[in-house]
């Protein structure tokens, strides 16, 4: 058998049940790499290794007895650092949150141990996720396994380091403007922001509304496998949607064939680098070649980066409402000057943003009503150096490298970024696709159709 660590949740699960490999070795395995590997890349902000262990020993004995509780039952997973996990401290990359121990689990959390998720560990952040780049106050620069140089992007920048470095196939991220879907781009791993509300989150999220949490893995099965365990109505978030019955891994293989799929290389106002403009248009052929249909054309909305940016000024400083001035005090330099600058917009340039919102749902409705899906590149860039918010050279605007992924919050479609190629400096790139709100499903069917045809998932890293 191949390296352990390698091995993605649909392999392990496999060979729980064929009794070839059990939870324990598999978690042993994940720790192990963990302590190899995390004092160069900086994923992990907390770990367990006994609450780790006992979890894998509890799963082994369910695999023995016939009676998993899920096919992820027993994978090892880890948990970005804005989700609180029952019994860890959740400092949200912050120096102003306390490192005692939270009393409950985040809904998605509850719902993967639920589903026999062996938890790793908390994985690292920019301060409350307010960051394209993963550097935080707490925790320091987290490196992208591919170019220690290099960032792995934002704000789930330590799960997606965790998974690409081996250290557990599994990660549970989440995703305000693209914190799921850059970071997978970076790191050549499968990103999916679901549909907003078919994951639930913890009442009180200040992105909340803009943000959704998302499976982060190796393949599309993985998500797929992922999905199943976390995507169920909780009380708790009113955002959350109604039970579906859906199974994400259903239909999986069955391609694209009579889709209609739009392609938009740049949405009509983005800038993106030539080499990832040139290396995405694979998917036209890709997806012709399938059986879709396949258009260039763009959505017809226009940059929604000044507007996007007030809505995200405007909820960090309502997260901000509640701290006093020690903690206000405690706060980095750019959490503090985006809550600040929040807190002095006009109501009415928050108001017109949200009217902006409003007219690109409608857009996009009207948009799905042509095309089935959504196709563009995942990010503008390859992954930059670190030591920057944004590439060198790359101003903000209709040039901001995260162009991409924001519209798809903005509505509340379900977006996911699948492995698309690598850069002359051997640096990883993705593709995007984004469907109609609570189609799911059709978007990791289309990923794995994709992943088929130009498979990258079985190229690691070499740290």
């Amino acid at each position: 058998m191949s390296d352990i660590t390698w091995l993605t949740a649909a392999e392990l699960s496999a060979a729980y049940a064929a009794r070839t490999l059990s939870p324990v070795e598999a978690a042993r395995a994940a720790l192990a790499r963990i302590e190899s590997a995390n004092p160069a890349v900086n994923a992990f902000c907390h770990l367990d290794p006994e609450t780790t262990l006992a979890q894998a020993a509890e799963s082994e004995v369910r695999w023995k007895q016939g009676a998993p509780r899920s096919p992820v039952d027993g994978v090892p997973t880890s948990i970005k650092d804005l989700m609180w996990v029952k019994g860890w401290p959740c400092r949200y990359g912050s120096l102003a949150e306390s490192d005692q121990p939270v009393p409950d689990d985040d809904p998605a959390v509850a719902f993967l141990r639920g589903a026999g998720c062996v938890l790793l560990g908390k994985t690292t952040t920019p301060e409350y996720g307010n960051s394209g780049v993963t550097d935080s106050p707490l925790t320091g620069l987290t490196k992208n396994p591919w170019a220690l140089t290099h960032t792995p992007g934002g704000s789930s920048g330590g799960a997606v380091a965790a998974v690409a470095s081996g250290c557990g196939p599994l990660a549970l991220g989440s995703d305000g403007g693209g914190s799921i879907r850059t970071p997978a781009s970076f790191t050549n791993l499968v990103g999916h922001k679901p549909t907003f509300g078919r994951v639930p989150q913890a009442p009180g999220e200040h992105f909340g509304r803009l943000s959704a949490s998302g499976p982060i893995t190796r393949t599309v099965r993985d998500s797929a496998m992922m999905m199943n365990a976390m995507a169920h109505y909780a009380a708790m978030d009113w955002h959350s949607l109604p039970e579906d019955g859906v199974d994400h891994t259903a239909g999986l293989e069955d391609g694209v064939k009579h889709l209609r799929i739009a392609y938009s290389g740049d949405l009509g106002f983005s800038h993106v680098d030539p080499e990832i403009a040139a290396g995405c248009r694979i998917a036209i052929v890709a997806f012709r070649d399938a059986g879709a249909t396949v258009e260039e054309t763009d959505p017809g909305f226009p940059d929604p980066y000044g507007w996007f940016t007030d809505l995200w000024r405007g909820l960090s400083a309502e997260g901000a409402l509640d701290m006093d001035a020690q903690r206000l005090g405690k706060l980095g330099d750019k959490m503090r000057e985006t809550s600040q600058s929040g807190a002095d917009m006009t109501l009415e340039d928050y108001m017109r943003a949200r009217r902006a919102r409003t007219q690109m749902i409608q857009v996009m409705q009207e948009f799905h009503r042509r095309f089935d899906l959504v196709v563009t590149p995942a990010a503008a860039v390859a992954p930059f150096p670190t030591g920057s918010e944004s590439p060198p050279g790359w101003a903000m605007g209709s040039s901001n490298y995260e162009t991409f992924p924001a519209p798809f919050n903005a509505t509340g479609e379900p977006a996911i970024s699948v492995p698309c190629g690598f850069t002359s400096a051997g640096l990883p790139y993705g593709l995007q696709i984004a469907g109609r709100r609570r189609e799911d499903a059709l978007v990791l069917r289309a990923a794995r159709a994709f992943e088929k045809a130009v498979p990258l998932f079985d190229r690691h890293p070499t740290l």
